[in-house]
């Protein structure tokens, strides 16, 4: 009989995952509490984290909300997670995550092989990809200046 054999790397394959959720700050021994369970030796209480409620799946695991609970250590938590509260948090975010995108095209467009990776078309496509990026944050950053008169 076989046991459990863990795949190999190179099979895995990489994904980005877009959650809605609610959290609250908690540390470990916190969420331990409340979720009733004690605390395991090998852990410490203080480790700063979240109670994390995903909200679009899984099935309600405590009586206290209607979607699946766990606990994310803070920096795990703070890597994935950004506030959306308001529309300008969400403005934030897109402006963010569009100027992070905006950069390494830049980086890769200046590669002095860019062309031969790339293909001339299509690096002449992401030239105008980048244009069209650097337009579209100008715009996003107006907005942000707008909004938080």
């Amino acid at each position: 009989m076989g046991g459990f054999v863990k795949p190999a790397k190179t099979y895995m394959k990489k994904y980005i995952g877009i959650k809605e959720i609610n959290a609250i700050p908690m540390n470990r021994q916190e969420y331990n509490d409340f979720r009733g369970w004690t605390l395991p030796e090998d852990e410490d209480g203080s480790d700063e984290g979240y109670l994390v409620e995903y909200i679009d799946g899984g099935k309600a695991n405590t009586p206290q909300y209607s979607g699946y609970v766990s606990w994310s250590p803070k920096d795990v938590f703070e890597k994935a997670y950004k506030i959306a509260d308001t529309p300008l948090d969400r403005m934030y975010i897109e402006y963010n995550e569009l100027i992070d995108k905006y950069n390494k095209l830049v980086l890769f467009l200046g590669r002095k092989d860019c062309g031969n990776v790339a293909g001339e078309t299509q690096a002449s496509l992401m030239e105008q990809q980048m244009l069209q990026m650097k337009s579209y944050l100008l715009t996003l950053r107006t907005r942000i200046e707008l909004m938080k008169r």
